[in-house]
């Protein structure tokens, strides 16, 4: 005998379905359940924050953000596909370089490093093209 408070398996919440809980709360925050896909321009980022700087490359995009005590960066390809070199980096003046790379189809990154009150440098490459920022942030 349920009670309709289970939240898990096929089992109901308040006599509602939990998957169609799940469903409808995904929708309504604008998750993509399947089907359409997002443009890497269009799509929701990684990093928490607020954007800090943008350095676009020929084959892409460096993308920094920051929180309160944190920077974050991602090295987006321009046309996401095929597999490619790519890396991303960000360093804290006076701290070491924390480095994202392999061979990706669309993004290099998340990389995140505690950076407050100290200025950052930021650097994407993608295909052998790089963009980056200099010291910012001081």
């Amino acid at each position: 005998m349920t009670t309709g408070t289970e939240g898990h398996g096929g089992r109901s919440v308040r006599g509602v379905p939990f998957r169609l809980l799940a469903l409808a709360l995904a929708t309504a925050l604008g998750l993509v359940v399947g089907g359409v896909e997002a443009s890497s321009a269009d799509a929701a980022s990684v990093c928490a924050g607020r954007p800090a700087k943008t350095v676009k490359f020929a084959t892409g995009e460096l993308r920094v953000y920051r929180t309160r005590a944190y920077v974050c960066a991602t090295a987006v390809a321009a046309k996401p596909g095929k597999r490619r070199r790519m890396s991303v980096q960000v360093q804290p003046r006076g701290g070491r370089p924390v480095v994202d790379s392999g061979s990706f189809t669309q993004q290099a990154g998340p990389v995140t490093v505690h950076a407050l009150n100290r200025c950052v440098r930021a650097s994407g490459t993608i295909a052998g093209k790089t963009g980056t920022t200099g010291w910012i942030l001081c």
